[in-house]
Protein backbone atom coordinates (compact mmCIF):
# COMPACT_ATOMS: atom_id res chain seq x y z
CA UNK A 1 0.00 0.00 0.00
CA UNK A 2 1.20 3.53 -1.03
CA UNK A 3 2.67 5.74 2.00
CA UNK A 4 0.57 8.71 2.37
CA UNK A 5 2.09 12.13 1.95
CA UNK A 6 0.90 15.55 3.30
CA UNK A 7 1.61 18.86 3.49
CA UNK A 8 1.07 20.71 6.77
CA UNK A 9 -0.49 23.89 7.10
CA UNK A 10 1.08 26.74 5.84
CA UNK A 11 1.72 28.42 9.49
CA UNK A 12 3.97 25.31 10.55
CA UNK A 13 2.91 22.27 11.74
CA UNK A 14 0.04 21.52 11.95
CA UNK A 15 -0.67 19.52 15.25
CA UNK A 16 2.88 18.73 16.23
CA UNK A 17 5.77 20.73 18.00
CA UNK A 18 8.87 20.56 15.66
CA UNK A 19 10.67 22.52 17.70
CA UNK A 20 10.23 19.74 20.78
CA UNK A 21 13.32 17.87 21.66
CA UNK A 22 13.98 14.91 24.32
CA UNK A 23 16.38 17.54 26.50
CA UNK A 24 12.74 19.09 27.39
CA UNK A 25 11.61 15.62 29.08
CA UNK A 26 14.32 16.44 31.81
CA UNK A 27 15.34 20.17 32.18
CA UNK A 28 14.25 22.04 34.53
CA UNK A 29 12.29 19.17 36.16
CA UNK A 30 13.31 19.70 40.04
CA UNK A 31 14.23 15.71 40.34
CA UNK A 32 16.81 13.89 39.62
CA UNK A 33 15.73 11.66 36.96
CA UNK A 34 16.83 8.77 34.84
CA UNK A 35 17.41 9.89 31.71
CA UNK A 36 15.65 8.12 28.72
CA UNK A 37 14.81 10.91 26.61
CA UNK A 38 18.20 12.14 24.96
CA UNK A 39 20.10 9.76 22.95
CA UNK A 40 23.48 10.78 23.91
CA UNK A 41 25.46 8.00 24.87
CA UNK A 42 25.81 7.67 28.77
CA UNK A 43 29.01 8.14 30.79
CA UNK A 44 30.30 10.31 27.56
CA UNK A 45 32.79 12.27 27.13
CA UNK A 46 35.38 10.26 28.12
CA UNK A 47 38.45 11.41 30.20
CA UNK A 48 40.55 11.59 27.16
CA UNK A 49 38.45 13.82 25.11
CA UNK A 50 37.54 16.14 28.26
CA UNK A 51 41.38 16.66 28.38
CA UNK A 52 41.91 17.35 24.29
CA UNK A 53 39.09 19.63 24.71
CA UNK A 54 40.57 21.45 27.99
CA UNK A 55 44.12 21.34 26.11
CA UNK A 56 42.87 23.38 23.34
CA UNK A 57 41.65 26.57 25.74
CA UNK A 58 45.04 27.75 25.42
CA UNK A 59 43.94 29.12 21.71
CA UNK A 60 40.79 31.06 22.68
CA UNK A 61 42.42 34.46 22.28
CA UNK A 62 42.87 33.32 18.55
CA UNK A 63 40.05 32.88 15.93
CA UNK A 64 39.01 28.95 14.86
CA UNK A 65 41.26 27.42 12.08
CA UNK A 66 39.34 24.84 10.92
CA UNK A 67 42.02 23.48 8.25
CA UNK A 68 43.40 20.66 10.47
CA UNK A 69 39.95 19.07 11.85
CA UNK A 70 38.66 19.65 8.45
CA UNK A 71 41.40 17.42 6.98
CA UNK A 72 41.11 14.97 9.79
CA UNK A 73 37.27 14.60 9.44
CA UNK A 74 37.72 14.11 5.31
CA UNK A 75 40.46 11.43 5.67
CA UNK A 76 38.50 9.71 8.22
CA UNK A 77 35.85 8.81 5.15
CA UNK A 78 38.66 8.65 2.87
CA UNK A 79 37.61 12.57 0.65
CA UNK A 80 38.68 15.58 -0.02
CA UNK A 81 38.87 18.32 2.18
CA UNK A 82 36.56 20.35 -0.43
CA UNK A 83 33.79 17.67 0.42
CA UNK A 84 33.49 18.41 3.79
CA UNK A 85 31.88 21.32 6.11
CA UNK A 86 32.36 21.07 9.53
CA UNK A 87 29.08 22.46 11.80
CA UNK A 88 27.40 23.60 15.11
CA UNK A 89 26.21 19.91 14.86
CA UNK A 90 24.35 18.82 12.48
CA UNK A 91 21.22 21.33 13.72
CA UNK A 92 23.17 23.71 12.33
CA UNK A 93 23.63 22.09 8.97
CA UNK A 94 20.31 21.46 8.60
CA UNK A 95 19.62 25.30 8.72
CA UNK A 96 22.93 25.59 5.76
CA UNK A 97 20.97 23.23 3.88
CA UNK A 98 17.33 25.20 4.35
CA UNK A 99 18.95 28.70 3.72
CA UNK A 100 21.34 27.86 0.71
CA UNK A 101 20.37 25.23 -1.04
CA UNK A 102 17.56 25.46 -3.99
CA UNK A 103 14.09 23.67 -3.14
CA UNK A 104 10.76 24.33 -5.07
CA UNK A 105 9.36 21.40 -3.30
CA UNK A 106 11.25 19.82 -0.46
CA UNK A 107 10.20 16.52 0.73
CA UNK A 108 10.68 15.07 4.55
CA UNK A 109 10.32 11.53 5.13
CA UNK A 110 8.48 10.95 8.54
CA UNK A 111 8.56 10.03 11.44
CA UNK A 112 12.02 11.49 12.06
CA UNK A 113 14.37 14.14 13.84
CA UNK A 114 12.02 17.42 13.39
CA UNK A 115 14.08 19.59 12.92
CA UNK A 116 14.77 19.39 8.63
CA UNK A 117 11.42 20.37 8.75
CA UNK A 118 11.36 23.34 11.04
CA UNK A 119 14.64 24.92 9.34
CA UNK A 120 12.86 24.10 5.79
CA UNK A 121 9.90 25.94 7.28
CA UNK A 122 11.67 29.24 8.71
CA UNK A 123 13.53 29.57 5.72
CA UNK A 124 9.67 29.72 4.02
CA UNK A 125 9.86 26.48 1.97
CA UNK A 126 6.41 24.90 1.77
CA UNK A 127 7.24 21.70 2.99
CA UNK A 128 5.89 17.92 1.96
CA UNK A 129 5.66 14.92 4.10
CA UNK A 130 6.07 11.39 2.81
CA UNK A 131 4.48 9.41 6.14
CA UNK A 132 5.75 5.89 7.10
CA UNK A 133 3.25 3.77 8.38
CA UNK A 134 3.53 1.81 11.55
CA UNK A 135 1.54 -1.09 9.69
CA UNK A 136 4.82 -1.57 7.21
CA UNK A 137 7.21 -0.94 10.30
CA UNK A 138 8.17 1.91 9.07
CA UNK A 139 10.03 0.72 5.46
CA UNK A 140 10.26 3.41 3.10
CA UNK A 141 9.73 2.28 -0.53
CA UNK A 142 11.70 4.69 -2.97
CA UNK A 143 8.26 5.09 -4.92
CA UNK A 144 6.65 6.43 -1.79
CA UNK A 145 8.80 10.18 -2.48
CA UNK A 146 6.53 12.31 -5.21
CA UNK A 147 8.62 12.67 -8.24
CA UNK A 148 7.93 16.62 -8.09
CA UNK A 149 10.21 16.61 -4.84
CA UNK A 150 13.70 17.88 -5.41
CA UNK A 151 14.90 17.92 -2.24
CA UNK A 152 14.47 14.85 0.33
CA UNK A 153 15.47 14.41 3.83
CA UNK A 154 15.74 11.28 5.34
CA UNK A 155 17.72 9.99 8.85
CA UNK A 156 19.51 6.63 8.75
CA UNK A 157 19.46 5.06 11.16
CA UNK A 158 16.14 7.37 11.88
CA UNK A 159 15.26 9.15 14.84
CA UNK A 160 12.92 7.97 16.16
CA UNK A 161 11.82 4.76 15.06
CA UNK A 162 15.38 2.97 15.18
CA UNK A 163 15.01 1.53 11.36
CA UNK A 164 17.89 1.00 9.55
CA UNK A 165 17.44 1.75 5.28
CA UNK A 166 19.43 0.01 3.40
CA UNK A 167 21.67 1.89 1.07
CA UNK A 168 20.11 0.17 -1.54
CA UNK A 169 16.69 1.71 -1.27
CA UNK A 170 18.40 5.21 -0.29
CA UNK A 171 20.49 5.43 -3.69
CA UNK A 172 17.24 4.93 -5.68
CA UNK A 173 15.79 8.36 -4.18
CA UNK A 174 18.77 9.73 -5.71
CA UNK A 175 18.58 11.42 -9.04
CA UNK A 176 19.55 14.87 -11.54
CA UNK A 177 17.98 18.02 -10.38
CA UNK A 178 17.37 15.87 -6.33
CA UNK A 179 19.14 16.54 -3.33
CA UNK A 180 19.42 13.80 -1.71
CA UNK A 181 19.94 14.70 2.67
CA UNK A 182 21.09 11.50 4.52
CA UNK A 183 20.99 12.33 8.51
CA UNK A 184 23.06 9.67 9.52
CA UNK A 185 23.97 11.34 13.01
CA UNK A 186 23.48 7.27 14.87
CA UNK A 187 25.01 5.66 11.93
CA UNK A 188 28.30 5.67 14.32
CA UNK A 189 26.04 3.49 16.54
CA UNK A 190 25.73 0.87 13.84
CA UNK A 191 28.46 -1.72 14.11
CA UNK A 192 30.57 -1.88 11.06
CA UNK A 193 28.40 1.20 10.08
CA UNK A 194 27.03 -0.64 7.53
CA UNK A 195 24.31 1.06 5.02
CA UNK A 196 26.29 4.03 5.43
CA UNK A 197 26.45 6.78 2.71
CA UNK A 198 28.99 8.82 4.19
CA UNK A 199 32.31 8.67 2.21
CA UNK A 200 30.14 7.84 -1.38
CA UNK A 201 31.03 10.23 -4.03
CA UNK A 202 29.15 8.10 -7.00
CA UNK A 203 25.48 9.32 -5.87
CA UNK A 204 24.35 12.69 -7.69
CA UNK A 205 22.95 15.07 -5.58
CA UNK A 206 23.95 13.19 -2.25
CA UNK A 207 24.38 15.01 1.30
CA UNK A 208 25.13 13.20 4.31
CA UNK A 209 25.04 14.86 8.00
CA UNK A 210 26.96 13.32 10.80
CA UNK A 211 26.77 14.39 14.47
CA UNK A 212 29.54 13.69 16.78
CA UNK A 213 27.43 14.72 19.88
CA UNK A 214 25.40 11.66 20.23
CA UNK A 215 28.50 9.18 20.40
CA UNK A 216 30.77 10.95 21.79
CA UNK A 217 28.36 13.03 24.65
CA UNK A 218 29.37 16.62 23.03
CA UNK A 219 25.79 18.48 23.04
CA UNK A 220 26.84 21.48 24.53
CA UNK A 221 29.79 22.01 22.97
CA UNK A 222 28.16 21.65 19.13
CA UNK A 223 30.08 19.67 16.44
CA UNK A 224 29.01 17.89 12.83
CA UNK A 225 30.06 17.71 9.38
CA UNK A 226 28.05 17.77 6.13
CA UNK A 227 30.12 15.54 2.85
CA UNK A 228 28.86 16.87 -0.71
CA UNK A 229 30.26 17.60 -3.53
CA UNK A 230 33.21 20.68 -3.14
CA UNK A 231 30.06 22.74 -5.30
CA UNK A 232 27.00 22.10 -2.34
CA UNK A 233 30.16 22.44 0.34
CA UNK A 234 30.68 25.89 -1.00
CA UNK A 235 26.69 27.21 -1.19
CA UNK A 236 26.75 25.59 2.40
CA UNK A 237 29.43 27.61 3.51
CA UNK A 238 28.91 30.77 1.92
CA UNK A 239 25.82 30.31 4.13
CA UNK A 240 27.47 30.15 7.47
CA UNK A 241 28.45 32.96 9.99
CA UNK A 242 32.62 33.30 10.28
CA UNK A 243 34.39 31.06 12.36
CA UNK A 244 30.99 28.92 13.30
CA UNK A 245 33.08 25.88 14.80
CA UNK A 246 34.88 27.10 18.08
CA UNK A 247 38.49 26.00 19.12
CA UNK A 248 37.57 23.47 21.10
CA UNK A 249 34.85 21.60 19.27
CA UNK A 250 37.44 21.89 16.19
CA UNK A 251 39.61 20.20 18.65
CA UNK A 252 36.97 17.54 19.73
CA UNK A 253 36.77 17.01 16.21
CA UNK A 254 40.14 16.17 15.39
CA UNK A 255 40.26 13.65 18.22
CA UNK A 256 36.80 11.76 17.44
CA UNK A 257 38.24 10.34 14.16
CA UNK A 258 41.76 9.35 15.18
CA UNK A 259 42.22 5.73 15.07
CA UNK A 260 41.90 4.93 18.98
CA UNK A 261 38.76 6.79 19.28
CA UNK A 262 37.52 5.13 16.14
CA UNK A 263 38.26 2.09 17.61
CA UNK A 264 36.86 2.91 21.46
CA UNK A 265 33.22 3.98 19.22
CA UNK A 266 33.11 0.47 17.15
CA UNK A 267 33.38 -1.10 20.80
CA UNK A 268 30.39 1.30 21.89
CA UNK A 269 28.08 0.15 18.94
CA UNK A 270 28.60 -3.35 19.36
CA UNK A 271 27.87 -3.12 23.65
CA UNK A 272 24.64 -1.17 22.23
CA UNK A 273 23.43 -4.50 19.74
CA UNK A 274 23.83 -6.37 23.23
CA UNK A 275 21.99 -3.61 25.66
CA UNK A 276 19.69 -3.26 23.30
CA UNK A 277 18.66 -6.96 23.14
CA UNK A 278 18.27 -6.77 26.72
CA UNK A 279 15.81 -3.58 26.57
CA UNK A 280 13.53 -4.95 23.59
CA UNK A 281 13.87 -8.65 25.30
CA UNK A 282 12.61 -7.12 28.25
CA UNK A 283 9.83 -5.17 26.71
CA UNK A 284 8.34 -7.87 25.11
CA UNK A 285 7.41 -9.44 27.90
CA UNK A 286 4.92 -7.10 28.50
CA UNK A 287 2.05 -7.44 26.43
CA UNK A 288 1.05 -3.93 26.07
CA UNK A 289 3.72 -3.26 25.08
CA UNK A 290 4.62 -3.66 20.81
CA UNK A 291 8.17 -2.41 20.09
CA UNK A 292 9.09 -1.75 16.42
CA UNK A 293 11.71 -4.23 14.90
CA UNK A 294 13.91 -4.85 14.31
CA UNK A 295 15.70 -1.56 16.16
CA UNK A 296 19.03 -0.72 14.78
CA UNK A 297 19.68 2.56 16.29
CA UNK A 298 21.10 3.58 20.07
CA UNK A 299 16.99 3.75 21.01
CA UNK A 300 13.72 1.98 20.27
CA UNK A 301 10.36 3.19 20.04
CA UNK A 302 7.26 1.60 21.41
CA UNK A 303 3.29 1.52 21.24
CA UNK A 304 1.19 1.15 23.95
CA UNK A 305 -1.96 2.72 25.29
CA UNK A 306 -2.01 5.35 27.60
CA UNK A 307 1.34 6.50 26.87
CA UNK A 308 0.95 9.77 28.20
CA UNK A 309 0.06 9.01 31.18
CA UNK A 310 2.63 5.95 31.52
CA UNK A 311 5.08 9.01 30.82
CA UNK A 312 3.99 10.78 33.77
CA UNK A 313 4.19 7.89 35.83
CA UNK A 314 7.54 6.95 34.59
CA UNK A 315 8.52 10.39 35.52
CA UNK A 316 7.24 9.92 39.36
CA UNK A 317 9.21 6.68 39.34
CA UNK A 318 12.49 8.64 38.51
CA UNK A 319 12.69 7.82 34.80
CA UNK A 320 12.57 10.63 31.87
CA UNK A 321 11.42 8.87 28.73
CA UNK A 322 10.80 10.71 25.34
CA UNK A 323 7.12 11.33 23.89
CA UNK A 324 6.04 10.32 20.41
CA UNK A 325 3.19 12.25 19.61
CA UNK A 326 5.70 15.22 18.52
CA UNK A 327 6.71 13.50 15.58
CA UNK A 328 4.59 13.48 12.55
CA UNK A 329 3.85 10.04 11.63
CA UNK A 330 2.90 9.05 15.59
CA UNK A 331 0.42 9.95 17.64
CA UNK A 332 0.17 10.11 21.66
CA UNK A 333 0.22 6.15 22.22
CA UNK A 334 4.34 6.45 21.20
CA UNK A 335 7.32 6.47 23.66
CA UNK A 336 11.20 6.07 22.83
CA UNK A 337 12.91 4.62 24.91
CA UNK A 338 17.09 5.38 24.86
CA UNK A 339 19.44 2.20 25.09
CA UNK A 340 21.53 2.10 28.30
CA UNK A 341 23.13 -0.73 30.20
CA UNK A 342 21.58 -3.71 32.06
CA UNK A 343 21.42 -2.40 35.81
CA UNK A 344 19.54 0.72 34.36
CA UNK A 345 17.54 -0.97 31.91
CA UNK A 346 16.31 -3.69 34.71
CA UNK A 347 15.45 -1.00 37.20
CA UNK A 348 13.40 0.58 34.08
CA UNK A 349 11.36 -2.30 33.46
CA UNK A 350 10.44 -2.53 36.85
CA UNK A 351 9.31 0.77 36.72
CA UNK A 352 7.15 0.56 33.83
CA UNK A 353 5.74 -2.65 34.97
CA UNK A 354 5.22 -0.87 38.49
CA UNK A 355 3.35 2.06 36.15
CA UNK A 356 1.27 -0.18 33.33
CA UNK A 357 0.04 -1.97 37.11
CA UNK A 358 -1.25 1.52 38.08
CA UNK A 359 -2.90 2.33 35.07
CA UNK A 360 -4.58 -0.90 34.78
CA UNK A 361 -5.79 -0.52 38.45
CA UNK A 362 -7.31 2.89 37.84
CA UNK A 363 -8.89 1.65 34.64
CA UNK A 364 -11.21 -1.15 36.52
Amino acid sequence: MHTPTESPDATGAGTHDLRHHGDAEVRGRGRDLTDLAVNVRAGTPPAWLQERIAGSLGTLGAYPDDREAREAVAARHELPPERVLLTAGAAEAFVLIARALPARRPYVVHPQFTEPEAALRAAGHEVGRVLLRAADDFRLDPADVPDEADLVVVGNPTNPTSVLHPAAVLERLARPGRTLVVDEAFMDAVPGEREALCGRTDIPGLVVLRSLTKTWGLAGLRIGYVAADPETIRALEEAQPLWPVSSPALAAAEACVEPRALAEAAGAADRIVVDRAHLVAGLREFSEVRVVEPAEGPFVLIRLDGAAEIRERLRMLGFAARRGDTFPGLGDGWLRLAVRDRTTTNRFLQALDLALQALTVVGR
